[in-house]
């Protein structure tokens, strides 16, 4: 009897020490959030770019593809906001490291522990490109709700 009592005792410490531990940790949620946080200023500077580009266009639609650009940077800026700011409440902090060819390499300190976290360019590609389909696709919803 006793030594069940001692062994449940541990079991307990031993449960307590990991829920401590894994509190420590970053999560897969947060992980996303880092990734988006890496992501956002490069989304911005793609927009930004695409915008100038727009500026120099005789395009008749010139001005609606102004404004459309500029709520979607809009949008990221309000993103970016909203991730720092969670990120912090979260105790996460990720500044730039280095990159290579392929990769980009940030560290990540997060309740006492840091870790590094690379993307490849590839990925960032593929992660970007989403990015940018989903404000786009938030966007028209928003126009066509407004024309109702």
């Amino acid at each position: 009897m006793e030594t069940k009592m001692i062994m449940t005792e541990h079991v307990e410490q031993y449960e307590e020490q990991q829920r401590n531990t894994g509190s420590k940790m970053i999560t897969i949620e947060e992980r996303t959030m880092v990734r988006d946080l890496i992501l956002l200023p490069y989304i911005d500077t793609m927009v930004g770019k695409n915008l100038k580009e727009m500026e120099l266009s005789s395009s008749i639609l010139k001005r609606a593809y102004l404004m459309a650009g500029q709520a979607i940077q809009s949008r990221i800026m309000q993103d970016t906001y909203q991730l720092q700011k969670e990120l912090k409440q979260r105790n996460i902090k990720v500044l730039a490291d280095e990159q290579d060819e392929f990769i980009l390499y940030h560290k990540i300190f997060c309740r006492g522990y840091q870790e590094r976290f690379g993307l490849t360019r590839d990925v960032m590609r593929t992660e970007i490109s989403l990015r940018l389909t989903k404000y786009t696709a938030e966007l028209g919803t928003v126009l066509k709700d407004h024309l109702k």
